[in-house]
């Protein structure tokens, strides 16, 4: 009796290659990322051109933007807006896919206007690794 080796068809764990756009062609990261979380309304168009909008998780949270949690693809580069539980909204681009599990994917997002994006998460942050 003879066994055979075969590839498993079970889905991996491990997360997908970060795809990303260029925008920093240094890598270097303006601001430190908080591991905090915040529930936020996100609405904008899914690579179908359906337009969505939904509670997703924001991780990550830094100055400049965050990952978000959806259930959507998303094309790089669009623009997205960001709602949090105080009323304020904010555009954000789409700058990676980061991860993809279980049907759930995780995107970096940076705002627009950066300035504004200063006080969108209510958190006061940490000067960036160049100071920043």
């Amino acid at each position: 009796m003879s066994l055979k080796t075969t590839k498993s068809h079970l889905p991996s764990a491990k997360p997908l290659s970060t795809i990303t756009s260029s925008r920093n062609p240094l890598g270097k990261r303006r601001s430190n990322r908080m591991n905090l979380h915040a529930m936020v309304g996100l609405s904008g168009e899914d690579r179908q051109k359906s337009s969505f909008t939904m509670p997703v998780r924001a991780t990550h949270l830094n100055k400049h933007g965050a990952a978000v949690q959806l259930k959507r693809e998303l094309p790089l580069g669009s623009v997205v807006i960001l709602k949090n539980k105080q009323g304020a909204q904010i555009s954000a681009r789409v700058v990676a896919q980061i991860n993809a599990f279980e049907g759930t994917l995780t995107y970096g997002v940076e705002f627009v206007e950066q300035e504004q994006g200063t006080n969108f998460w209510g958190i006061t942050f940490p000067s960036g690794p160049s100071g920043a």
